[in-house]
């Protein structure tokens, strides 16, 4: 009976993470030969060309998605969790912070972060683009049609994302099995057409085109990239469902699907190579282009979702880890913790979006743009892979460069191959990933200032309290509780309390929040409570970067701790910090004030940490910088 319910539930995940991990890369075969045989990139539509175009792309597929991510780095957990953040904290756990690896690596993780947004906001919109320019196959005259279409598409699907994906999400799976069972019946049928293109199984097509081509061959290597697209999903997604689901769903069905549709579009090429304008409508003929774009506009926007639900998590992920400011977290599901919504992302994304549908107008325009976010991704998570090998499982050295140095030289080609299209829509994520870069090292920097201002100026708290209460101050009825810093000393906002109200509660906690570089920490390992004397205390609170901040449930765990609270009895002083640019000292004059404004707009401590507002007493205090 047990291996029974095991096995249903393995299908069940299976099943989900057909429709939530694979959406980006199952929809690559809309776009990808039609891009790699685009007449801009001078590739002549050859037998021989075609069998080594595919080969790339199935080996590709086979190297760098089967070997490289679900076997390799799907090890790299960190405590279940995948993701490069996730993988950027293991690594930062491996080495000390002394160490002259810790800020490059960090550098290497944000980078990476950061590029998969520019993924994030590349995919919906040639995923989207991409299924609805088959209107164009059926009916030329419906061209014009296009980019509007995909703007009320996307403008509809960022628009549901406050509701959450509880409703439809249990939809995805199934329609992506519909969607896979149709690329792979597709592929099918055009091998049987052209059982010829099953040579490119054989990699020495794959290397003779490489050789023969060159040049050529390294230009086209920037579009095959496309087929690959989607490979770092599989790893953000270990969480949710586990690295079984993921291998089953890779080897069971989207790999044979994806493999079986590309040597079919390659086999209607041989046989029909005006189909070459768009080869994947044409796979069925006149008769399908419609069905063909309903279905895969549905795979689309589900491709397209897995990426705004990733943004989130990456999003929440940073906040914690110190790389972004607080913002406004909603939880769409009552039992799925994962299923969140951040308003502020939503709608700077969508407005990025529609800037990349609007202006480059097409899937091919965009697919310069997409390869180089993609393979940058790729490059920064075998980095990091390196050192979790080397520092954190403590494998012999030759060991670790054999595991990551040959994944490496393949990124490393297909990165220098997409930055040639750097002119042509390459810039585009390079430009977001240099801001976004700049804001998180930014918020990094200016956060460090702080702390290391607030410690130069800290009064020691254990101190403070022995002369406090050498003549204590009028104790007055209640729980006072003060957010202070890790290293902060006394907080600002009892020195103002006691300067202007002269009294102290009966009962006085001191909080202090630490995030730890893991994704989760045991509800039992939250809490901490010390007790100081004269009826103070501190409360230690740690949390992983995928934890929920919830002050008030730990309050509630507090009880066992010794330490009962009555929320109606407490009160909350938070110190608002007002941050002030000090020429000549800290980061850049530009910097500083960029730290300022994220600052003045970073959501409030109180809401962040799920304090009732009725409680709470905010006290500013000026930080120079």
């Amino acid at each position: 009976m047990t291996s029974q319910n095991n096995k249903s539930g393995l299908a069940a995940m299976t099943l989900a993470a057909v429709g939530i991990v694979y959406g980006d890369i199952g929809t690559s075969p809309l776009y990808t030969l039609k891009t790699i045989f685009d007449p801009t990139h001078g590739l002549a539509l050859t037998t021989p060309n075609l069998l080594g175009i595919v080969s790339l792309i199935f080996w590709g597929l086979t190297l760098i998605v089967s070997l490289k991510y679900v076997t390799l780095v799907l090890r790299a957990d960190n405590r279940g969790e995948g993701g490069i953040m996730a993988l950027m904290a293991l690594a930062l756990n491996s080495v000390t912070r002394s160490s002259r690896w810790h800020y490059p690596l960090m550098v290497i993780g944000v980078f990476g972060a950061t590029m998969f947004y520019g993924d994030s906001v590349i995919t919906p919109a040639i995923s989207v683009l991409g299924a609805i320019e088959g209107l164009e196959v059926a009916t030329p005259a419906l061209s014009h049609y296009v980019v509007p279409l995909a703007v009320v598409v996307l403008v509809g699907l960022y628009s549901l994302q406050r509701h959450g994906t509880a409703g439809i999400g249990r939809w995805f799976g199934p329609v992506m099995i519909v969607w896979f069972a149709a690329l792979a019946i597709m592929g099918v049928i055009n091998i049987a057409k052209a059982p010829v293109i099953l040579q490119a199984l054989n990699p020495l097509h794959a290397a003779r085109f490489v050789m023969e081509n060159q040049f050529i061959a390294f230009v086209a290597l920037g579009a095959v990239v496309l087929a690959l697209t989607g490979a770092e999903a599989l790893y953000a997604d270990m969480g949710h469902f586990g690295k079984k689901p993921i291998r089953v769903a890779w080897f069971m069905i989207v790999f044979p699907a994806l493999a079986l549709n590309y040597l079919g579009q390659g086999g209607l090429l041989i046989t029909d190579p005006t189909a070459v304008e768009n080869p994947f409508f044409h796979q069925l003929g006149t008769w399908s282009v419609y069905p063909l774009v309903v279905l895969s506009t549905m795979a689309a926007v589900i491709a397209s979702q897995a990426t705004i639900s990733g943004t989130y998590s990456m999003t929440k992920q940073a906040i914690m880890l110190g790389l972004l400011p607080r913002m406004r977290i909603l939880h769409t599901s009552e039992s799925e913790i994962g299923q969140i919504y951040i308003p502020a992302v939503t709608w700077i994304q969508l407005a990025v979006v529609l800037i990349a549908v609007i202006g480059f107008g097409s899937s091919d325009r965009l697919a310069g743009a997409y390869g180089i976010a993609v393979t940058a991704t790729m490059l920064a998570t075998t980095l990091l892979t390196f050192f979790v090998t080397r520092y954190r499982w403590k494998l012999p050295l030759v060991v670790c460069l054999g595991a990551t140095g040959f994944f490496m030289l393949m990124d490393i080609a297909l990165f220098s191959a997409s930055t040639l299209k750097l002119l042509h829509g390459g810039w585009f994520p390079l430009l977001l990933g240099a801001i976004l870069l700049t804001g998180m090292l930014t918020w990094k920097r200016g956060r460090e200032l702080v702390f290391e201002n607030l410690e130069a100026h800290a009064i020691p708290l254990d101190a403070f309290l022995s002369s406090l209460f050498v003549g204590p101050p009028t104790r007055v009825p209640g729980t006072a509780m003060f957010l202070r810093g890790e290293s902060d000393g006394v907080p600002h906002a009892l020195l103002h309390n006691l300067s202007h109200n002269k009294v102290l509660h009966e009962r006085v906690v001191f909080l202090t929040v630490h995030i730890r570089e893991e994704p989760w920490v045991a509800p039992a390992e939250q809490a901490q409570v010390v007790e100081l004397g004269h009826n103070c205390f501190q409360l230690n609170v740690h949390y992983g970067f995928k934890d929920e901040p919830d002050i008030p449930g730990i309050m509630r765990q507090c009880a066992a701790l010794g330490l009962p609270f009555e929320m109606m009895e407490t009160s909350f002083f938070i110190a608002r910090q007002t941050v002030i640019s000090t020429p000549g000292r800290g980061m850049a004059p530009w910097r500083e004030h960029l730290f300022a404004t994220m600052s003045r707009n970073a959501r409030a401590a109180a809401d962040y940490y799920q304090i009732p507002p009725n409680r709470v007493i905010e006290l500013g205090t000026q930080v120079e910088i």
